[in-house]
């Protein structure tokens, strides 16, 4: 490995571009803050010397919660250069949820906004904090613009930590999984050398900084390969659409990372209408299911399929369709390089059959050691060095990987395995039918019983009984939903991904149709 350090990538490659311009970032619609790669370099440097004044040193544990923002964008960065641990958190997280995370990081320092110090300070008042303003423009803040100062602390080694990313896991507390600097080296280059990302491409960066997709994958790559990132400070379908339509001056994109959710957003905006997206490059789709419905709409409204992919916090990116090549529709793809992969039966721990249902396993240098300080976890997350991805899967015979759900979402009712995804595929293929979940409640006669959360559009008349008759016309009795609610909309975290422990507290209290 070239870089010993994920800082060394970074400052390697930062100083080649100099005064170009790495980041442009908009409040609302409008410019506020344009920064060069050369003025990265100082800045980092200069924040690095703020943290070294406030103790931080190698191994340190320092929780950024900011909103989206110059600031937290210039802080990770110092702190890759202290060889101290990013720890990035959804700044919506509310009192208890950060006790537990100050708690179980033992964190030196938490970087927020102003907006967030008192809840801090309710927290554990003697906790070291340093409350900055993320609502005024960044090139008036004053924080650590006195000198440039050279850090000479002791660069980390490849397997020291660089990143504790927390689990939106659907029971239990959440886990860290630690990546460390071998871990998002490797997959920053991997994904740069599979997308072709370069010091030409022009990044619309919509995604949160708070999570792998957003800071790894989209930030760390297009920062690496010396492209110019646009950086809403939030997600805005008008405002991100308005911004990929353009094509002249220096905010012509050509890259563009999201969420299915976002997709739809920005597809129901769009709505009728037809507009020229063909100066933009690649559309990547991620950390969600993408319906085949929307893949095809995507493909209608942009002019272009989406590159569906597959990461986790806990191995970085996994599969991609290819950049050249067919894509398909509900397939996540290919394995990226260096990536063995394995499909297993759940009982036998044996390679199931091409075509055969069974858990993914998956060994590579992206991949996470373990759990920050969970021995238990982390031992059951792994088989004889194999990770345990908890995701059902299959592979075609042209070498194409779909995931058919998760292990802990399977439902067993009266002695059979239901997928629920299944489920949800033939219940979404109703066209008054927006998105829906299916899970399993506890039945006293079989085990558990089947229900579905649906969301349908306004002006239906779809009514539960016409479901549940469309289900029993596709699938066996035993997997047709006994009960059926119908929500404004389904639960998701903050990267789309549909919270099914909340839908069955929803479920669970509503009345039996």
């Amino acid at each position: 490995m070239k870089h010993n350090s994920l800082n060394n990538f970074f400052l390697d490659n930062f100083s080649k571009h100099g005064n170009k311009t790495a980041l442009t970032f908009f409040r609302g619609n409008s410019v506020e803050t344009v920064i060069s790669y050369k003025e990265l370099i100082q800045d980092s440097n200069s924040m690095a010397a703020t943290l070294t004044d406030l103790g931080i040193e190698k191994g340190d544990r320092v929780i950024l919660y900011f909103d989206k923002s110059m600031i937290f964008v210039i802080a990770h960065l110092a702190l890759q250069r202290l060889g101290a641990v990013t720890v990035p958190l959804n700044p919506g997280f509310k009192k208890n949820e950060l006790s537990y995370f100050i708690k179980d990081t033992e964190t030196k320092l938490i970087l927020c906004g102003i907006r967030h110090e008192k809840m801090i300070k309710e927290i554990d008042h003697e906790i070291k904090t340093l409350a900055i303003n993320t609502a005024i423009p960044y090139q008036d803040l004053d924080l650590f613009r006195p000198a440039y100062i050279m850090v000479t602390d002791p660069e980390p080694g490849p397997d020291d930590p660089g990143l504790i990313i927390y689990t939106s896991g659907t029971t239990g507390k959440p886990k860290g999984a630690v990546l460390t600097q071998r871990n998002l080296i490797y997959d920053a280059d991997n994904i740069i050398k599979t997308w072709k990302i370069s010091e030409s491409d022009v990044l619309c960066h919509a995604l949160p900084l708070f999570h792998v997709h957003g800071l790894c994958f989209a930030l760390h790559t297009a920062l690496i390969a010396g492209s110019h990132v646009l950086m809403p400070d939030g997600f805005s379908p008008e405002n991100v659409i308005n911004l990929l339509l353009k094509k002249k001056g220096r905010h012509v994109c050509s890259v563009f990372m999201a969420v299915p959710p976002m997709y739809v957003k920005m597809m129901d905006f769009i709505g009728n209408k037809r507009y020229d997206f063909s100066h933009m490059r690649l559309w990547t789709s991620g950390s969600a299911p993408l319906p085949a419905k929307n893949f095809e709409r995507i493909k209608t409204l942009f002019g272009q399929e989406p590159v569906e992919r597959e990461g986790m916090s806990e191995t970085g990116m996994n599969f991609s369709n290819p950049l050249h090549g067919t894509r398909k529709p509900g397939s996540i793809g290919l394995p990226m390089q260096g990536l063995e992969v394995r499909i297993v039966n759940l009982e036998t721990f044996e390679d199931v059959s091409p075509g055969e249902e069974g858990e993914i396993w998956l060994k590579g240098p992206s991949i996470t050691p373990g759990y920050w300080r969970k021995p238990e976890e982390t031992a059951q997350a792994f088989e004889k060095g194999w990770f345990r991805t908890g995701d059902l899967g299959r592979i075609d015979k042209n070498g194409y990987y779909y995931l058919t759900d998760r292990c802990k979402h399977i439902i067993i009712s009266g002695g059979e395995n239901i997928s629920p995804k299944e489920i949800e595929g033939i219940i979404n293929l109703l066209e008054d039918v927006l998105e829906s979940s299916v899970i399993g409640l506890p039945d006293e006669k079989w085990g558990e019983r089947v229900m579905a959360a649906v969301v349908v559009k306004s002006d239906t008349i779809l009514d539960a009984g016409t479901i549940q008759q469309f289900c029993r016309e596709h699938l066996h009795d035993w997997k047709c939903p006994r009960e059926i609610i119908f929500l404004k909309e389904l639960p998701k975290n903050a990267m789309g991904k549909i919270m099914k422990e909340k839908i069955k507290k929803i479920c669970a209290r509503s009345k039996k149709i």
